[in-house]
């Protein structure tokens, strides 16, 4: 290994980070742990790895032999849903500890239109204070969620509960923990910070001083397990030059930036994890705990990369190490801890290796010339500055209110029949059809199309009309540099998700049923005793999970 081991808050970041550095096999063998009776436990730890998609989990397990072997050896869900079409980080963390839809939560995208907003600029971003910000910088706030989660629902139960939520990215930590937090931390680009007031402890000093050091010392190229040759190829992404596939994701001296993109990006986030669990003392109040932890080093390898070459590889084996480790430690500890693992949403490869391996619709999404001139056209026609006040190649398109005021509906329908001649839309939906539709319930793999956007749909935050490209198209105009994959789409490769349930003594059970995100946070308020009003949210307790009295 490269980097030593040393002791670091009874939890050693440079271990976790040596794991990461290191994807061998992992110290200790997964083993079936005997059946015990369930309690309830005192600590909930609930982890959500940013852009995990089942696809990627299925493709990696097979080599897995750390934290995420061991928690797919509890009750798996392998059919997990973000089951609505907003499949981005905030919309997709909205519902992990909420139990609703981003309809409900009122979280509809990482970013939305308002333009009622107080301020020049109507962009709204979803985790900050629009009342004390121009966006730019954001002022980091929850204000935004309209509904409270497990965490707020269990502190107003039993005060003595606490709230902690780590994260590597701030909007993570923001919609998991919600407003009422004992303490949340994110990674601010050089250190970890808060949006509470509250001053770094010990532990957050010492993280943050280790961190900095690391970044400081930069982190050789990685080597390639030889799981990961058949991965080891390479494309070319856009019209930059773009070349994705054999990286080996190495950290230049000094580069925080490439720090994201790099498994230690995550052992730095179990590290302070581990460390405020034992600083706090968390699990071992009078009332249980929950800690939240965001990882986000997958989702920025995915998107610099993709999800399915050399890079990915190696992050994966880095992830399944430093969730190991961290597990580990909370072994150590002696605490009666339950784990829930999940993801915001999946992704889409780089269409270049999906055509290589078959997949020929695979493509970027592509405004060519003759588009936006009719978009011009438009505006001519209309005398309007702008057709669009904001959107994109899809999703929710929010139009200039000024327009409806002088033309009425004969603007957005002109619009809507431009994107629908596009030969890579698949639907255009008024906001009033979206709105017509209920809340969908049952299967998520089954939903129509129309069901998943009215799952994310808001209707004081969402736009005026949606745009769906098609199956295997990428929403992405110009791909290349850090950015070549995404996600936000109701295609399944977006919305299947893992979600692993694991508590020691758990038999192991591979559930093949579907589920999804917002089924957890009434399954774990079942688990400690916690009573939710099932008409104040929009899961439902998963039957057959150890644990969970339903």
């Amino acid at each position: 290994m490269r980097i030593v081991r040393s002791g670091l808050l009874g939890i050693s970041m440079a271990a976790l980070v040596a794991c990461a550095s290191d994807p061998g096999p992992a110290p200790r063998p997964v083993a079936a742990a005997p059946v015990q009776p369930m309690g309830k436990p005192d600590l909930l730890v609930v982890i959500s790895v940013d852009q995990l998609s089942s696809d990627l989990f299925e493709a990696y397990a097979p080599h897995m032999s750390g934290g995420l072997a061991r928690l797919a050896q509890g009750t798996a869900f392998l059919n997990g849903f973000q089951a609505q079409a907003a499949t981005e980080t905030c919309p997709g963390h909205s519902t992990i500890l909420t139990g609703s839809h981003p309809a409900r939560t009122g979280i509809v995208a990482n970013d939305w239109y308002d333009p009622d907003a107080a301020r020049e600029n109507k962009e709204i971003y979803c985790a900050e204070d629009a009342t004390l910000s121009d966006g730019n910088p954001y002022t980091v706030s929850a204000e935004h969620l309209l509904v409270p989660t497990l965490g707020e629902r269990m502190k107003a139960d039993d005060p003595r509960s606490r709230n902690v939520a780590v994260a590597g990215k701030d909007r993570s930590a923001v919609m998991m923990a919600g407003r009422d937090v004992d303490q949340r931390w994110y990674w601010g680009g050089e250190d970890f910070v808060t949006d509470t007031g509250a001053a770094p402890s010990a532990t957050v000093a010492k993280i943050n001083e280790a961190t900095r050091a690391l970044v400081a010392r930069g982190i050789p190229a990685l080597e390639l397990p030889a799981h990961c040759a058949d991965w080891d190829r390479a494309y070319t992404v856009g019209t930059r030059g773009t070349v994705v596939g054999t990286g080996r994701l190495e950290i230049a001296p000094g580069d925080a930036s490439n720090f994201r993109r790099h498994p230690a990006y995550d052992g730095a986030a179990l590290a302070l994890a581990a460390g405020l669990i034992g600083e706090m003392q968390l699990g071992r109040g009078e009332a249980p705990d929950i800690l939240s932890i965001g990882l986000a080093a997958t989702d920025y390898v995915g998107h610099a990369y993709g999800n399915r070459g050399a890079e990915m590889c190696l992050q994966m084996a880095g992830l399944d190490r430093s969730l190991g480790d961290f597990l580990t430690r909370l072994d150590d500890s002696d605490l009666d801890y339950a784990v829930v693992l999940t993801a915001d949403h999946g992704v889409l490869d780089v269409p270049p290796r999906l055509r290589a391996m078959g997949q020929e619709d695979a493509s970027y999404v592509n405004m060519p010339e003759e588009f936006v001139a009719r978009l011009e056209a438009l505006k001519a026609q209309f005398e309007v500055e702008r057709p669009v006040a904001y959107g994109g190649a899809s999703g929710d398109q929010y139009l200039d209110p000024a327009t409806y005021s002088t033309h009425g509906e004969a603007f957005r329908a002109a619009v809507m029949d431009l994107y629908r001649a596009h030969p890579q839309v698949a639907h255009v939906y008024t906001v009033e059809q979206i709105m017509a539709q209920p809340i969908p319930g049952g299967d998520p793999a089954r939903w129509s199309m129309l069901q998943r956007v009215r799952a994310s749909t808001h209707p004081d935050r969402s736009g005026d009309f949606y745009v769906m490209l098609k199956d295997q198209v990428m929403p992405i105009v110009n791909p290349g540099g850090t950015y070549t994959a995404t996600h936000g789409s109701a295609h399944d490769y977006d919305r299947r998700v893992p979600i692993l349930f694991w508590r020691k003594g758990m038999t192991s059970i591979a559930r093949p049923d579907s589920a999804m995100t917002v089924d957890i946070m009434p399954t774990l308020a079942a688990m400690i005793g916690l009573d939710v009003d099932a008409n104040a949210i929009d899961g439902k307790c998963l039957g057959g999970v150890p644990g969970a009295d339903c």
